[in-house]
């Protein structure tokens, strides 16, 4: 965007659409007006023969582009042509366009969908940049001198770069604290994504370019305890009903849909749902593991053999993951932690071997209906601190986690879970066990990345917080912290989003259906988590849907091999290349002897705990990110394109 007087560069924005094509290969449309350009890759998944984009209204005055799907079109477009709307496609990004005239910028609470949107109003010199409630679909941006640019990847902004990007080191604090920067920040410096449930509204005039900031939704939960209602057996009925309705609605495809199988609860819910109560085909995909510890194929196979599916899977050895880690950077676009990407990215290429585009997933049960270990830490934490030096209370945490050694002499443990027990009403009770474990990792900072910090991470993501926060129910403020660090910005972008896109893979979430999470955010959070029993209520919901064995079982959080992965018998090149004195020094993040005595612990075979293997990924990770976007920019970004370079 420029102001209204500028006619923007045409082949500027067929150089920002060609770093795109992953997402959008089936068609590239670009459509310039004074002040704005709107370009488009497409994947096909309705309308499949007149629904390219942009797209306008009936005079051509507003037009929109479309990452995602509008699940309910079909009802909207209905009540739009009853009031006289006139439509040219059978697409459901039409239906924005008209909704835009009828309702102006409210018309975005009427979709049920996963979008990152951006309308043009010509007439009124206007650009909406719309993310969809939960941040399921990306959208970022940057402005400089010579406007404002957006893009559903950072990349496709990096071409409009005049020089390298630089790290945001405040960001990188953000991630080695929470597994990803705090919303809006990205990590790179001026780089902002639009945050989930958030609009921007950009005014362009022949003076420059106005920017306002608008949150449309968001997670709440009730304030004095007005829960629901309704008693434990209607609000089992009522969760499925709206389970139900949120799959039918996601069905809606003119290409195949299929389902990521994990031998978990989550995504036996939804297969069992789209087999027993939609007349789709059910077709999935599930991953195995080499390594026995992360392997999950016994409950995969029990699954599917109940139910009869076709189903495909791919098994990931951990020379697999070190083979295929850069190329996961180049598409996460930001360090990780953990090496779960990677086997994700292998399974959406399996989906696309199998020509498919579109794949349901389990992703999002926990943070809604109350799954994780950390909620029953918290629940366990919530329960001590009324008797901080009480010598039973935290022998609880045996049943959470039993390899643990919580013998009553262990002071080291006592003392790591028993942090925050004194002031249990701080908004970070919750999480603050594994924010400090994961801060642990910033030991390996250099000083100068040390002395640039000038963000605390936490005061900046409670800066965040809404209003009623601290009148929330405990369990219900860990759900909120839950969905706004790891969720939106790892779980649905470098492990979801980033990853089944990379093989131009479409993801859709019956779990973060805006009307499953409103009903369950009214829910008491005993409904959620019954003693320690974790989603108890959709439990009791999909009771005569699934084996016992599926519903029964101990929930085995889905990870993949960190250090092993790379410093087996085949060690790749790349390793020894990013982790060298040399790059460490030159990238200067880290602090090269710190980093050198974390690979001897590992050589040794002496680095077997959490903190050695995050920070073996974050700084792998950190260091890849630095090569592909800061060190290969002007061959990449600026010169002649060499896909080697990036993978």
């Amino acid at each position: 965007m420029t102001n209204s007087a500028t006619s923007p560069d045409v082949e500027a924005v067929q150089r920002m659409a060609s770093e795109l094509r992953h997402r959008g290969p089936d068609s590239l449309n670009i459509k310039c007006f004074p002040g704005v350009a709107l370009a488009h890759t497409r994947l096909s998944i309705i309308d499949l023969k007149t629904g390219n984009q942009p797209i306008a209204n009936e005079d051509k005055s507003i037009w929109v582009i479309l990452n995602g799907e509008i699940y309910n079109y079909i009802e909207l477009r209905k009540e739009l042509v009853a009031k006289g709307h006139i439509f040219t496609t059978k697409s459901d990004t039409e239906v924005i366009v008209h909704l835009y005239e009828e309702y102006g910028d409210d018309f975005v609470i009427q979709l049920n969908g996963q979008f990152a949107i951006a309308l043009c109003d010509r007439r009124n010199k206007r650009v909406l940049l719309i993310r969809d409630r939960v941040g399921i679909a990306p959208l970022f941006y940057t402005q400089n001198e010579s406007g404002l640019m957006f893009a559903s990847e950072v990349k496709s902004l990096l071409t409009t770069f005049k020089s390298s990007p630089t790290m945001n080191i405040n960001a990188l604090d953000q991630i080695f604290t929470f597994w990803s920067p705090v919303s809006p920040n990205t990590i790179f410096k001026d780089v902002y994504e639009i945050s989930p449930g958030q609009m921007l509204v950009i005014n362009y005039h022949e003076q420059g370019i106005e920017v306002q900031k608008s949150t449309y939704w968001d997670w709440n939960f009730p304030v004095n305890s007005d829960f629901c209602s309704l008693d434990e057996s209607s609000s089992a009925t009522k969760l499925k009903e709206l389970l139900i309705d949120a799959v039918n609605i996601r069905l809606r495809s003119d290409v195949p849909v299929g389902a990521y199988l994990s031998g978990g609860l989550d995504s036996s819910a939804i297969a069992a749902l789209i087999n027993n109560y939609t007349d789709n085909q059910l077709r999935t995909f599930s991953i195995e593991f080499e390594e026995e510890g992360f392997d999950e194929s016994n409950y995969q196979n029990l699954f599917r053999e109940n139910l009869n599916t076709e189903h495909s899977s791919i098994r990931c050895a951990n020379e697999d993951i070190s083979s295929n880690f850069l190329k996961t950077i180049w598409h996460t676009e930001s360090p990780i932690l953990r090496t779960s990407p990677v086997p994700m990215q292998m399974l959406s290429g399996l989906v696309n071997e199998q020509n498919y585009k579109v794949v349901f997933t389990g992703e999002g049960a926990d943070e809604v209906l109350g799954g994780y270990d950390i909620f029953k830490e918290t629940k366990i934490r919530k329960f001590w601190s009324r008797f901080p030096n009480s010598k039973v209370r935290p022998l609880l945490l045996r049943k959470l986690y039993p390899y643990l050694n919580m013998s009553q002499g262990d002071a080291y443990l006592k003392l790591f879970f028993g942090q925050g027990l004194d002031t249990p009403e701080r908004f970070s009770f919750s999480h603050l066990t594994r924010w400090s474990s994961t801060s642990q990792c910033k030991e390996f900072f250099s000083d100068d990345v040390k002395s640039s910090i000038n963000q605390n991470a936490l005061d900046t993501f409670q800066a965040t917080l809404p209003k009623d926060f601290e009148r929330w129910n405990y369990f219900n403020k860990a759900q909120y912290i839950e969905a706004k660090t790891l969720m939106d910005g790892y779980l649905l972008c470098s492990q979801g989003d980033r990853m089944l896109m990379s093989n131009s893979v479409e993801g859709r979430f019956p779990f973060l259906d805006h009307n499953v999470i409103e009903f369950a955010n009214t829910l008491h959070p005993k409904l959620k988590m019954k003693g320690l029993n974790e989603k108890y209520l959709l439990k009791q919901a999909m009771s005569n849907e699934l084996n016992k064995n599926i519903i029964g079982r101990y929930k085995q959080p889905y990870r993949a091999p960190n250090i092993q992965a790379f410093f087996g018998s085949d060690r790749k090149d790349y390793v020894h290349e990013l982790l060298s004195e040399s790059s460490i020094e030159k990238a200067g993040y880290f602090h090269s002897g710190k980093v050198n005595r974390l690979l001897k612990k590992i050589d040794k075979g002496r680095a077997i705990g959490n903190k050695d293997n995050m920070a073996l990924v974050g700084i792998l990770s950190t260091q890849a990110w630095h090569r592909h976007f800061i060190d290969n920019f002007q061959t990449h970004f600026k010169g002649t394109r060499r896909q080697e370079v990036c993978l």
